[in-house]
């Protein structure tokens, strides 16, 4: 069993594979492509430095890993609203990755930091 509580690892991965779905309707030109790199390289890597930290040897690299995954989380934020404003993706399909995607961060944002917090206090 791993570090997670709850269904993290699998909300990730269900992200990473929507991810993988949304791509597919960039447009097949230039703009389309880089953007289409960038976003899948963050949302697929959230997921993964989950997995990453659901198995790490310490609390400290259970932190950094999960600090890496928030920081994923965000950049796909970013592309979302990038695929969005610029008309590249229909904003109804985008808003409700955009929103998994704040979700992740801030779930992220607390595991890191109820981390750090229990791994500051002394221990008896």
């Amino acid at each position: 069993m791993g570090r997670f509580q709850g269904d993290l690892p699998d909300r990730s991965f269900q992200f990473a594979c929507k991810v993988v779905e949304l791509v597919d309707r960039l447009p097949n030109n230039f703009k389309g492509w880089e953007i289409e790199k960038q976003l899948l390289r963050s949302g697929t890597s959230v997921g993964s430095n989950i997995q990453e930290a659901d198995h790490a040897f310490s609390e400290s690299d259970f932190a950094f890993k999960c600090s890496v995954a928030r920081k994923e989380a965000a950049e796909t934020g970013f592309w979302l609203r990038l695929c969005r404003s610029t008309g590249l993706l229909d904003p109804s399909s985008v808003a409700p990755m955009s929103q998994e995607s704040d979700e992740l961060t801030r779930i992220l944002s607390t595991v890191v930091k109820n981390t750090q917090t229990q791994a500051s206090k002394p221990r008896q």
